[in-house]
């Protein structure tokens, strides 16, 4: 297998499901090097340089809330998944398990 060709095919499947996942991981407050961890941590590897930008159009879109903590000594920005983020996320995960379902129907695997 040409390994740059799956390489970018597998960049073109993480990118269309980076959303989801990340409204997935943020039922919790969580800042970001966190949820990078946390994402990574379940196989989904997701760079920086990819994940800040997302999370602040995601919280521009209204599907995250932000809140910074200065109680420590390095102020973190927590994100949390919005009440429209949930619905959003809902409707993706249903989704994403009718895809799911049909590609494995046509693969044969009918398990």
């Amino acid at each position: 297998m040409d390994e740059e060709l799956l390489a970018g095919h597998l960049q073109e499947l993480r990118r269309g499901t980076v959303v989801l996942a990340c409204l997935a991981t943020l039922e919790g407050p969580r800042y970001g090097y966190a949820l990078l961890e946390t994402l990574d941590a379940a196989g989904f590897a997701v760079d920086g340089n990819t994940l800040y930008p997302l999370l602040r159009r995601l919280e521009k879109q209204g599907l995250l809330t932000s809140e910074w903590n200065t109680d420590e000594a390095r102020p973190r920005k927590f994100y949390r998944t919005s009440p429209a983020g949930a619905e959003l996320r809902a409707h993706l995960m249903t989704q994403w398990r009718s895809l799911n379902s049909a590609v494995e129907a046509l693969n044969g695997d009918n398990s």
